[in-house]
């Protein structure tokens, strides 16, 4: 038997075509849970989901924009329509690009901040919804160590972002309680993910160095604690924020 017993769960990981959503999806369904792998890259989630057993419908890949609520919304009605409900929700899609505060411009701020911290909203409302009548559901937001200490590697907008996130679960958190759906948080440091490897060997090196553990986490690291406040060994948790990140920032 699973040791977190998610068997029968259907769960929902966005930005899931590869890095920590990929691994979660994973993990996931390693656990027993059916996944609707979320993707913009349709392609890159149609990969992961044939990995984990879309012929035995373990996992199906979906395309979604998550900065546009209507498609969020759409997303939950598909997921619910293929696989007949949805207990489980992880908001792990963000973006992350290096541009130093005097280069930000308007038009990418807004990005950043409805793809990272808008859809957050979106989708969990849209997804808590349709827990509800069913008394049971999870909801887990990847924030960052960034959304502890500030955006630091020219990373101002992204680090407001994820620290919006930690205000969002808590206040969701509350909301939900009534119906047993419990909203946490994951804040990981230097994950070895495709987003890390684009601020530069040099910037990377001091992001090691800065760590009490000295190295980049593996993306299933972070899974791990994601399944687990998936799960029902995490009953008693909700509006929390777990600390992944090497000892970089101990609160």
């Amino acid at each position: 038997m699973s040791s977190l017993r998610l068997e029968g769960r259907v769960a929902i990981v966005t930005g899931a075509g590869r890095g920590i959503g990929a691994a979660t999806a994973q993990r996931l369904a390693q656990e027993g849970a059916r996944v609707a792998v979320v993707d913009v890259d349709l392609a890159s989630a149609e990969t992961v989901a044939a990995a984990l057993g879309a012929a035995a419908e373990q996992a199906r890949a979906f395309h979604c924009d998550v900065s546009q609520p209507a498609q969020t919304d759409s997303l939950v009605e598909a997921v619910v329509t293929a696989f007949g409900h949805l207990d489980i929700l992880v908001n792990n899609a963000a973006i992350c690009p290096r541009i130093s505060i005097e280069d930000m411009t308007e038009a990418m701020f807004d990005r950043i901040i409805n793809i990272n911290l808008k859809s957050v909203f979106f989708l969990s409302r849209a997804a808590a919804e349709r827990m509800k009548p069913r008394g049971w559901g999870r909801i887990v937001n990847l924030s960052s160590t960034g959304g502890r200490i500030g955006g630091v590697i020219n990373a101002t907008v992204y680090g407001a972002s994820k620290a919006g996130i930690l205000a969002m679960t808590k206040s969701f958190a509350r909301h939900y309680a009534a119906y047993n759906i419990l909203v946490n948080a994951v804040a990981p440091g230097a994950v070895e993910t495709q987003m890390m490897a684009a601020i530069g060997e040099a910037a990377l090196h001091g992001v090691i160095e800065a760590a009490p553990l000295k190295r980049l986490a593996d993306p299933a690291e972070i899974a791990n604690v994601v399944a687990f406040l998936c799960s029902e060994q995490a009953s008693w948790m909700t509006g929390a924020t777990v600390d992944v990140n090497g000892g970089t920032v101990m609160l």
